[in-house]
């Protein structure tokens, strides 16, 4: 248990931004396991916009700090590649 004052806030604090981030972290994983989803079963034109989702999730993800942007544009890489194999 912190002592000091300024000890007690960064909990308080430290505990909201990891509500926070975990649920960035939720919404872009389920976005990305439904868009990969959608490509194993060949459905392109339902991926499609769940694609431009992900990118965007990703790229908020990693303005804010929660994932770092190479990361995101690494996903982002591979999820256009893989959504480009669909014939």
């Amino acid at each position: 248990m912190p002592n000091i004052k300024s000890a007690e806030k960064r909990v308080r604090s430290s505990a909201r931004k990891a509500r926070f981030n975990r649920a960035v972290k939720s919404r872009v994983a389920t976005l990305e396991k439904q868009f990969k989803r959608l490509v194993k079963s060949n459905q392109k034109d339902e991926a499609q916009p769940l694609l431009s989702k992900v990118i965007s999730a990703y790229d908020k993800a990693a303005k804010t700090g929660v994932c770092h942007r190479n990361k995101a544009d690494h996903k982002k890489s591979r999820l256009t590649q893989t959504f480009n194999t669909l014939g």
